[in-house]
């Protein structure tokens, strides 16, 4: 039997064996370092320990007092709302481009083009926008604008789940006397349901991680979400990394919990593209 072929304890195995070990290990190790860090004090951090010898929750009761908490909800309803905006913008147009050829083939290149350009290009331009339509320094405009960002991304994702339908579903339905707006709505959005899901968690985290929008868009503290929050924490004077470790964890804490509640429903949806 060939080493690709073997069982475990033979070569293959403890090679993929080792790999997983790396890759766990490349992953785990520097949330468990910054968990250490989060119960050092600033002394500790300076001196560079791992651990530390008199762990202090003095980090996680700022962290839990100040503005991490209001910023985390910001960034929850933001990238909630823009991703059910984008899903709900991007599944037509994926739809329109599979089954009618909408558009031929370069409308599809055409979605996904703004996304090969600097996010600083468009900086200026939507920040005067926003300006003129008095959204500046808005969650709303905040949402909006990661909505239009994403539809893009969300329109080339759904193209492969949409393209993977069985046609014959929505013939037999138009032959029902069911309209387009009806095929749409009872037959390609809940067979593409656990698309929808995997779709909607890769923009829900893309947006809540995304920083520089938000840093430029909102500036009121009222409005700004957890990346700009835990970017403020350092200044110049004062650099309190064991605040910012325990703000970075709490942070983290959100999408890592949707991840894994809707991690069935996300290996579902991303398997249902590959394979018809």
């Amino acid at each position: 039997m060939s080493e690709r072929t073997a069982a475990d304890g033979r070569p293959s195995s403890r090679i993929a064996t080792g790999w997983l070990i790396v890759a766990l290990g490349a992953s785990v190790v520097p949330i468990l370092y910054l968990v250490s860090v989060s119960f050092m004090s600033q002394g500790e951090v300076a001196a560079g320990r791992l651990v530390p010898t008199r762990p202090t929750a003095g980090a996680w009761v700022e962290a839990f007092s100040g503005p991490v908490p209001a910023a985390i909800a910001n960034s929850l309803v933001v990238s909630i709302v823009s991703a059910a905006i984008s899903l709900v913008l991007a599944l037509p147009a994926a739809w329109a481009i599979v089954r009618f050829r909408t558009g031929g083939r370069l409308l599809a290149g055409t979605f996904l083009a703004p996304w090969l350009l600097p996010p600083i290009v468009a900086i200026v331009p939507l920040f005067m926008l926003l300006r003129v339509l008095g959204l500046n320094n808005t969650l709303t405009g905040l949402t909006l604008l990661y909505a239009v960002m994403n539809v893009g991304l969300a329109v080339w994702l759904l193209e492969g789940f949409v393209r993977r339908l069985p046609v014959e579903l929505e013939e037999a339905a138009r032959l029902d006397g069911v309209g387009e707006l009806g095929v749409l709505v009872r037959i390609v959005a809940p067979l593409t349901g656990p698309a929808l899901v995997a779709v909607g968690v890769i923009l829900v985290i893309l947006s809540y991680n995304e920083y520089l929008f938000a840093a430029f868009v909102t500036q009121s503290e009222q409005s700004r979400t957890v990346p700009v929050v835990i970017g403020l924490l350092l200044s110049e004077r004062i650099q309190d990394f064991g605040k910012v470790a325990a703000a970075s964890l709490l942070g983290a804490f959100p999408p890592l919990a949707v991840a894994a509640l809707l991690q069935k429903r996300l290996v579902e949806g991303l398997t249902s593209g590959a394979v018809k």
